[in-house]
């Protein structure tokens, strides 16, 4: 665990499991589910069996790991699930499935005897122990040796934050739902768009606008009230494909509206990281997950973030200090619950 390249705690448990158990990991959010089969060997975690179904597909967790375990003669012996949402006292409920998650229920439809439950950045920071170089790249390297507490922002679906305290030798991770605090303008352009989200939404927090919703709703107030130009072409390919992929994806062909969209998209996931970098002291570093910057991230966007990062008055020689990098590994999440239900 301490030779990774982020140090990450063992969970508060007393059991490790022994090489050859076998450990089943679950990546639960509202558009798909991930289901993973995992066996020990030597410690370290080894996937013989991973599938992606629609969440919709099923009325319950458990439905779901009954098809996927269907004809496999080997009953885990952990099951650790990553949930999209405030997980308490191990119950969740995930609104926009009808699901309620109950890791006792869990226990006894599933016969497993021990089931985790965790929220997803939670999951996502422990996974940070799984990294390789390969999986992170480092953006900002910052002014000072990387010590100290630590935080993960991560824009997807949703907007994901979790931190992780440095107990002066290893990150313990902790769930927060910070996405969901107000959003908080800075000038005017900001104030239109926090009113015209107002208008829409009532509450505005920062995960309109810093996640794949967030593209969106930034998209849609630049054409609709800044009367930005939408081509033709990219209006006929929103109505066969997701809109932020189709933003994403025109921004790289050279779209002046969906540049621009990334551009602010950039730099409110900056202001939103130092916001976060400040609140939990994050010396240790800030590390930028979620399935969307791996996909855009690119030397403008990336002198964008770095530009307004530390853009923060008058603790700006404190944010300068702290280094900050993109996660690109996309399967993080799996990682952590994994990380988590072997240790």
């Amino acid at each position: 665990m301490h030779n990774s390249l982020v140090p990450i705690a063992f969970p508060d448990r007393k059991q490790v499991l022994p090489d050859g158990a076998t450990l089943l990991a679950a990546d639960v959010g509202g558009t798909k589910t991930i289901l993973a089969l995992i066996e020990i060997h030597d410690g370290d975690a080894s996937f013989i069996k991973e599938t992606v179904y629609p969440s919709r597909q099923f009325g319950s967790l458990a439905e779901a790991v009954r098809t996927f375990m269907a004809g496999s003669s080997s009953r885990p012996e952990r099951f650790s699930i990553a949930f999209a949402g405030p997980v308490q006292e191990g119950k969740a409920y995930a609104t926009n499935l009808g699901w309620h998650l109950d890791t006792r229920l869990l226990i006894e439809e599933l016969g497993i005897p021990q089931v985790f439950l965790i929220n997803d950045l939670e999951a996502e920071a422990y996974g940070l122990a799984a990294l390789t170089e390969k999986d992170l790249v480092t953006i900002y390297p910052g002014k000072a040796q990387p010590k100290g507490n630590a935080a993960i922002i991560a824009p997807g679906t949703g907007l994901g934050e979790a931190g992780l305290y440095w107990d002066g030798a290893v990150l313990h991770p902790f769930a927060t739902e910070g996405g969901h605090t107000d959003f908080a303008p800075r000038n005017d352009f900001d104030w239109e768009l926090l009113q015209y989200l107002q208008n829409k939404y009532g509450h505005v927090s920062w995960e309109r606008v810093v996640s794949g919703l967030g593209i969106c709703n930034i998209y849609d107030f630049l054409r609709d009230v800044k009367n930005w130009e939408e081509p033709a072409e990219v209006q006929e390919q929103m109505k066969t494909r997701e809109r932020g992929a189709v933003i994403g994806s025109s921004a790289q062909e050279g779209c002046p509206i969906s540049m621009e969209t990334l551009r602010v998209f950039m730099r409110y996931l900056a202001v939103e990281s130092s916001n976060l970098a400040l609140k939990l002291n994050a010396t240790g570093g800030i590390f930028i997950g979620g399935g969307i910057p791996p996909k855009i991230w690119n030397e403008h966007l990336q002198a964008i973030f770095l530009e307004h990062f530390i853009q923060v008055g008058r603790l700006r020689p404190l944010i300068e200090t702290v280094p900050v990098h993109v996660v690109l590994n996309t399967k993080a999440v799996l990682l952590g619950a994994a990380y988590y239900g072997k240790c």
